[in-house]
């Protein structure tokens, strides 16, 4: 009988743990850690490499969420449903997120504490429509901003890659054809979903998300991928792909499976985010079927990219409300010249700003979305909820650090961690889908 490299692995440790020169040396302990964990790790790559999506041969028809109706009156209040989610997930953002985050930053990847927890929480369900096993009812854009807010509040680089799976699902419930549906989001909603990403940055100068590098060309049996990817989150561990790439002179998004040959993995570490375990995609004649093309003539790739904008609006909101929220008792607390600072006109203006600039964000994003959400256009509302988060992101960063003082320098305090992931939000385009 063939043995598989953990087996392989159990029969060696066994060996060496009969060995009574353990006992002398007192190194039993320490092996026995390093074979649990060593198998516990091998056992879940063996998992994940053998996670498979199955071909289905009677599919169920496509399903697209119906758009939520307008509403008559102009109102910002949030639905019950909307305000007992975005409760629940604050108290995960402060008990799971916030302890997780500085060694998620130093290790460059979220633990499995984070994970389970977004699985327990059923996040991708929000995503799927209830005939593949979801509870989504409708196209949600507001409801996404709100969820990336909270998550963000607790950590901005864990955030981004719990929404990474989602924005796949939404992708896929918003274009994806009966088939692909009836493949890939009933796995959504199992007790382990699918690590998945989306691909669409390119290392390129003055990057153009609507001209992209990455070129798919036809081939007899279906399509073949060549370019590069770059701060693809999660794409070192993804079971499944969204790859952008230009078709027939036409971005389009592919979807690939983990594990397809042509594809090489590269850290790519920045500045802020780390947490995401953001890599580089090297795809080198890569062969996928026909099928793997998302969607069909509904598709719109603009759509596609202002939700994602608007994702990324709600991440820097969340993580600048956390500054403000931070920088307020601190400064009420920190003494100089025998008072509290924020009784220094300088300072106490710094801080309305802050707060200022923050709901001026939300509401343009909130806006934004609410139109997306009634079908009604809404490319320019993103664009300007887009440019004012770039813009007021990175500055409330930097007066949070500058509150702070040499506090705001060191690790000792999250604020130098808000202030590197904010300055993400003016410099990537792509992956992530509201």
């Amino acid at each position: 009988m063939t043995r598989t490299p953990v087996g392989f692995a159990l029969s060696m440790m066994n060996r060496l743990a009969a060995n009574p020169m353990l006992d002398r040396l007192g190194l039993r302990s320490p092996l026995e850690k390093t074979a649990y964990h060593g198998t516990r790790a091998g056992f879940r790559t063996l998992a994940l490499a053998g996670r498979e999506f199955k071909r289905v041969n009677q599919w169920l028809p496509r399903k697209r969420l119906p758009e939520r109706p307008p509403a008559e009156l102009f109102d910002l209040s949030l639905t019950d449903d909307q305000q007992m989610m975005t409760d629940t997930l604050r108290r995960m953002a402060q008990d799971r997120l916030r302890s997780a985050a500085p060694e998620a930053d130093e290790t460059g990847t979220a633990p499995e504490t984070v994970s389970s927890a977004a699985s327990e929480l059923g996040l991708a369900l929000y995503a799927v429509p209830e005939a593949f096993g979801g509870v989504a009812e409708h196209q949600s854009p507001v409801t996404s901003v709100l969820i990336a807010e909270q998550l963000a509040w607790g950590d901005m680089g864990l955030a981004t890659a719990l929404l990474a799976p989602f924005s796949v699902a939404q992708a896929i419930t918003r274009w994806g054809t009966g088939e692909q549906q009836s493949r890939y989001l009933p796995a959504f909603c199992e007790d382990e979903p699918p690590v998945a990403a989306i691909a669409i940055d390119e290392p390129t100068p003055l990057f153009d998300p609507t001209n992209l590098q990455t070129i798919a060309s036809e081939s007899t049996s279906g399509y073949v991928l060549n370019g590069l990817k770059n701060s693809v989150v999660l794409g070192a561990n993804a079971d499944l792909l969204l790859v952008a790439a230009k078709l027939h002179g036409q971005p389009r998004l592919f979807i690939v499976e983990g594990g397809t040959p042509g594809i090489r993995v590269k850290p790519d570490p920045g500045m802020g985010l780390r947490a995401s375990g953001p890599v580089q995609l090297l795809l080198e004649d890569v062969q996928l079927p026909a099928e793997a093309l998302l969607g069909d003539d509904d598709f719109n790739y603009q759509t596609f990219l202002d939700c994602g904008s608007l994702l990324r609006c709600g991440l820097a909101i969340g993580t600048s409300q956390a500054v403000l929220d931070y920088v307020i008792p601190y400064c009420n607390e920190r003494q100089a010249f025998g008072e509290p600072i924020s009784h220094r006109q300088s300072v106490a203006f710094m801080i309305s700003n802050l707060a200022i600039e923050t709901d001026s964000m939300r509401m343009l994003t909130w806006r934004a979305a609410s139109r997306l959400e009634q079908g009604l256009p809404a490319h320019r509302e993103v664009a300007l909820a887009r440019l004012l988060c770039s813009e007021k992101a990175m500055e409330v960063g930097t007066n949070g650090v500058q509150l702070l003082g040499g506090h705001g320098y060191v690790k000792e305090h999250p604020v130098e961690r808000w202030y590197r992931d904010l300055r993400s939000i003016a410099t990537q385009s792509g992956g992530l889908h509201a």
